[in-house]
């Protein structure tokens, strides 16, 4: 079977920072590809890099060294500038907190990334926020506020914010951390709907096994390395990759197997996964 072009791609990257005088390495050697429509959870414990991880493919923060691709792009040495209007094409933004501005609407929160768009008329940026209020069922809700709004639904907000700018990549920071277990369920449904209908990538950070359980790839990382690689069919079970020595890096080999996807995409799941045994790999 053929590989599709990855959509991110990441080349042996390293993350250090100054705590003090004292350098703290943050991830360490990360090398994988990433296919589009995947449906992704980086995961591992608090503290083991998988949002500094998630902040570097969103364009949020750079490498100290190794090389990012989005969609075929090096991003590694973007100015600032650049790396916004990269975000503002491409990456759709999914907090655990929501961060929806509160003196705005739900439909003023969608169109607000939109604004900075310059390509976009103002009759546009209307069509995309009813469009998406509309995908994630709140258009009834379209001139509430986000305190007139309960917590599932603000994340609902805060999804169809990040869908309105045609992105290729969503990626979420524990979008399930702030809500409810029937909630959570609710939010993962219609994002793995998305996924499926759209073809739009999601890309979590998370601990929660509730989103592990959904999703269709796992890399799991700890202390700041990838310590596996797992992939699932559509109604199959985990496959992982034997855990690796620390610094032994991934292969080739391993690049292939992990990017190579079981089905055509996996945007195509069905619904009926939804509540997957549980996958946790300890």
């Amino acid at each position: 079977m053929s590989m599709l072009e990855p959509i991110v791609r990441i080349e042996h990257v390293y993350k250090d920072y100054l705590l003090g005088e004292q350098k703290v390495q943050a991830l360490k050697d990360i090398h994988f590809n990433i296919e589009p429509g995947v449906f992704l959870a980086i995961a591992g414990p608090s503290g083991s890099g998988k949002t500094t991880l998630l902040n570097l493919i969103g364009c949020i923060d750079t490498p100290s060294s190794g090389k990012i691709y989005i969609h075929g792009e090096d991003v590694s040495g973007r100015t600032p500038d650049q790396l916004a209007d990269l975000r503002a094409r491409k990456i759709g933004f999914i907090f655990q907190t929501f961060n929806l501005l509160p003196v705005l609407s739900a439909a003023e929160n969608v169109e607000y990334p939109l604004l900075h768009r310059k390509d976009l008329s103002s009759a546009e940026r209307r069509k995309r926020v009813a469009y998406f209020l509309d995908v994630v069922g709140l258009s009834k809700y379209a001139a509430n506020r986000p305190n007139q709004l309960s917590g599932g639904q603000r994340q609902r907000v805060a999804i169809a914010r990040a869908l309105a700018i045609h992105p290729a990549i969503v990626l979420a920071d524990e979008p399930t951390a702030n809500l409810d277990r029937q909630t959570s369920k609710e939010i993962l449904f219609l994002m793995k709907d998305i996924n499926r209908r759209q073809g739009t990538a999601f890309i979590f950070s998370t601990h929660d096994d509730r989103v592990i359980n959904n999703a269709r790839r796992q890399i799991r990382i700890e202390d700041g390395e990838v310590v596996t690689l797992g992939k699932r069919p559509s109604g199959g079970k985990w496959i992982f990759l034997p855990d690796r020595k620390p610094g032994t890096p991934l292969n080739n080999d391993n690049d292939e197997w992990f990017s190579q996807s079981t089905e055509n995409s996996d945007a195509s799941m069905e619904h009926s996964d939804e509540d997957s045994d549980a996958v946790q790999k300890t």
